[in-house]
């Protein structure tokens, strides 16, 4: 075989290689998906990442038709249930549904069994926004300054409940201890449902879930709301202030969600469940 002859075979090989590389992987976004897709959420059933998940499956059902299963794993600060789809058959028909949390969990916890950059594909922001200041509705307080004045005169004796360390819930109430010099107890969750039960019953005193995990029940009347924690009001409750208007100017906290999967799921399923995934954020309400 000559040189040239052994070129061109080689070029022929290459070429029919990158075809045959084309049409798998056209054939991949053309057949996904062919099964059920999980969706991993980190934390217990009822909270503020399971509201979102839920609502996105059912959106991705109705646009593919295949079901969504929502597969709660909560503990370790949702470090349980990222690595569990860290370590997915990288297929696109497992994904987890991330928040601030992923992104503080490195700084916190430098030993991870995953490397966010390294072990991940993110597919498609789902929301962002601020949280809410909620308290046990028994309680003699109706302000941002009326819970700075109680803590104050019974200081290590309240207690904040949060989805687990590091998430959003636990470092928004970190940042008012700080800017408003009260001390108030972290108590660490697998979750926000069960902190936020736990207030409702007066085993704690106060929690900063997400408005849309904290709404339904201030408006039940099973919690009280004081502030939303973002720059502006929200659109949602517009009768309630921001923590900076209410007494603490400055401050300012919010959290985000989007949607991940293992690594190396294939380039044309991501693409197809980037425009699934923000189709469906489209239409999922964050405030």
């Amino acid at each position: 075989m000559t040189a040239r002859t052994f070129s061109c075979v080689c070029v022929r090989r290459t070429t029919a290689g990158i075809a045959l590389a084309a049409f798998a992987f056209a054939s991949a976004a053309q057949t996904f998906p062919h099964k059920p897709i999980r969706i991993i959420v980190p934390y217990p059933a009822g909270g503020p990442s399971d509201m979102q998940a839920r609502l996105i499956g059912i959106k991705l059902s109705e646009a593919w038709g295949q079901p969504s299963v929502i597969d709660n794993r909560g503990g370790a600060s949702g470090i349980i249930g990222t690595d569990l789809a860290a370590k997915a058959d990288p297929d696109g028909h497992t994904l987890i549904l991330m928040s601030a949390t992923n992104a503080v969990q490195p700084s916190l916890y430098p030993k991870l069994p995953y490397d966010l950059a390294r072990d991940f594909a993110f597919i498609a922001p789902i929301t962002s926004g601020p949280g809410i200041v909620v308290v046990n509705p028994g309680l003699p307080i109706k302000s941002i300054n009326d819970l700075i004045a109680y803590a104050r005169a019974r200081p290590g004796k309240v207690f904040f409940g949060s989805a687990g360390s590091g998430a959003p819930s636990h470092l928004s109430v970190e940042l008012l201890k700080v800017m408003t010099n009260v001390d108030i107890v972290h108590v660490p969750y697998k979750g926000m449902a069960p902190a936020l039960t736990d207030v409702m019953g007066g085993q704690l005193q106060m929690s900063i879930p997400t408005i849309a995990g904290g709404l339904p029940l201030t408006r039940s009347g099973k919690l009280r709301a004081l502030a939303v924690t973002g720059a502006r009001r929200s659109p949602a409750e517009p009768d309630l202030p921001t923590v900076a208007e209410a007494g603490v100017p400055g401050y300012q906290a919010s959290n985000w969600y989007g949607m991940a999967g293992p690594l190396k799921m294939p380039a044309p399923v991501i693409t197809k469940l980037n425009r699934g995934g923000s189709a469906a954020a489209m239409t999922t309400p964050s405030r």
